[in-house]
Formats: structure tokens, C-alpha cells, sequence
């Protein structure tokens, strides 16, 4: 199975500039560069999965439990007070990988493969990295134009 991922798009998050000398956001972009390099290396793990192994499925499933880890820790962190805005993206992410994973898990349990739910988890994990994509368009100082969701600006 292969799964699309958007890490470029996460990646270029790592080039996210502009903090200063406030240590709010030095600390943010700290867990920002964490963020995506942990999402880097599961994304380059579970490219690398021989889909002709006997537990390939078992491994898949695997860094689909930590990439969800990497997404809930995510959602936890609090947003310095400019980007407070931008804190709900980060949950909506994490609940959405979370469904994505828990259907993931449930479409190949009993060994065997339900399509129907994974294609119901393939939803949800896009979800996820669309909430992702925005978030770092608004964190390089850009408005995304293909955007589906209402974002709140707090004054």
C-alpha cells in the first residue's frame, strides 16, 4: 500500500524563520523542527517498507502508531499568542490522524484487507495534512486561497 504523503510541505515548515530572540517562539519553532523532523523520518521509514514482506503490514501499522503519537504530541503544544489562531488546526490534525490510524488498523485486521476503510483512513490522514499545509502557509506569513475551513482570528 502506498501511502501519499506532503512532507516537502512539512519540511519547508523547518525553514520557518522569523522568531527572534522571544523565547516563546524559540521554544515553538523548537517543537516545530521537532514536529517535522519526526514526520520526515516516519515518512522516509515507511516508504522504505517492502510491501512483499510477510510483515509489512504489522510494520506499516507500526509508524502509522507513532506518526499519530507525532500528531497528538503536536496538537498539545501551545502556540505563542500571534499564532494562538492557528492552535484549532492542530487538533483538528491530530483527531483526524487518529481516525485515520484507528481505520488503517481496522482495515487490515483479521488478516485480512477492507478497502471501503481504508479508503475512509486515506480521507482522514489527507484531512490531517491539509490542517498541516495551512498551518505552515499561515506560519510563512501566506493565505492559503484553497481553503475549506474557517479560520478564527483571535484580536
Amino acid at each position: 500500500m502506498k501511502i501519499k504523503h506532503m512532507f516537502p510541505i512539512l519540511l519547508a515548515l523547518v525553514l520557518f524563520t522569523g522568531c527572534g530572540r522571544d523565547p516563546e517562539l524559540s521554544r515553538f519553532k523548537t517543537e516545530v523542527d521537532q514536529f517535522c523532523t519526526s514526520i520526515s523520518e516516519l515518512d522516509t521509514s515507511i516508504n522504505n517498507i517492502d510491501t512483499t514482506s510477510e510483515g509489512y503490514t504489522t510494520e506499516l501499522l507500526g509508524y502509522l502508531d507513532e506518526l499519530d503519537a507525532e500528531f497528538q504530541e503536536f496538537s498539545q503544544v501551545d502556540f505563542p499568542e500571534e499564532f494562538d489562531y492557528l492552535e484549532s488546526l492542530a487538533d483538528e490534525a491530530g483527531e483526524y490522524m487518529t481516525e485515520a490510524v484507528k481505520s488503517y488498523h481496522e482495515a487490515y485486521s483479521n488478516n485480512s484487507y477492507n478497502e471501503y476503510t481504508a479508503d475512509y483512513a486515506l480521507q482522514n490522514y489527507s484531512r490531517a495534512y491539509k490542517r498541516i499545509q495551512i498551518l505552515i502557509s499561515f506560519l510563512h506569513g501566506e493565505e492559503p486561497d484553497d481553503v475549506d475551513l474557517t479560520i478564527e482570528y483571535s484580536e
